[in-house]
């Protein structure tokens, strides 16, 4: 995918990791500092760093949209590959309790690997998040898990919702701290003012438009 904005372009490789398929995003910017980001490294960080390598851009952070394990279990063992320097940004602090037991999730689905994540900044709805050269700003999407947050760039019309919202579905929120009501409103109230020509990577499988899903999601219409 690639979008133009403020006469740049950005990058956005996608690598489906783990068992459960989760959309590890590689987020560069196409320029002579080719600066970039990963978004939820839930694991395999060997493929995540030869992708990043191939790529040849350089990682100025790790970004996490929540604190499941598919999604943030390979964050410590990153970083510590990129040599300790990268910062973690995300997800809200209301999340904390999943990332202090990521090894503990990990061992319930098999994945030895997977260790507990402080991150260096905790973002709230309203702050800003450089990535690849260009500003995204932080809504905070709760529901799935109460500190999910996503990311949006308006002049590139591009939105990275981890598990708020995906093509032709929604979000779990079986689980003990779910919340499905929430999780509805922060698509209807949020996601789906963005606009209708924003296009959104998310969590799992391909991504959509905000205007396709606000027509035709059969969770979340309208």
């Amino acid at each position: 995918m690639t979008s133009d904005a403020a006469q740049r372009k950005i990058q956005i490789a996608i690598l489906a990791v783990t068992p459960f398929q989760q959309n590890c995003s590689l987020i560069w910017e196409d320029g002579p500092e080719k600066r970039g980001a990963i978004v939820d490294p839930g694991g395999d960080v060997p493929r995540i760093v030869a992708a990043i390598k191939e790529i040849g851009f350089t990682p100025e952070k790790i970004i996490l949209t929540h604190g499941h394990i598919d999604h943030a279990g390979g964050a410590a063992a990153l970083k510590e590959v990129l040599g300790g320097a990268v910062p973690i940004e995300g997800p809200d602090r209301r999340d904390k309790f999943l990332l202090d037991n990521l090894d503990k999730q990990g061992r319930a689905y098999g994945l030895d690997d997977a260790r507990p994540v402080t991150p260096d900044r905790w973002l709230t709805e309203g702050d800003v998040v450089r990535i690849a050269g260009q500003d995204f700003s932080v809504l905070h999407c709760p529901g799935h898990t109460p500190g999910h947050v996503v990311f949006v760039n308006a002049p590139a019309r591009l939105a990275l919702v981890g598990d708020v919202l995906f093509k032709g579905s929604i979000g779990r929120t079986d689980f003990p701290y779910g919340d499905h009501e929430a999780l509805l409103a922060a698509i209807r109230e949020k996601l789906y003012k963005l606009g209708d020509d924003v296009s959104f990577v998310c969590g799992h499988g391909p991504g959509s438009t905000i205007g396709a899903e606000r027509r035709s999601n059969p969770y979340v219409r309208g």
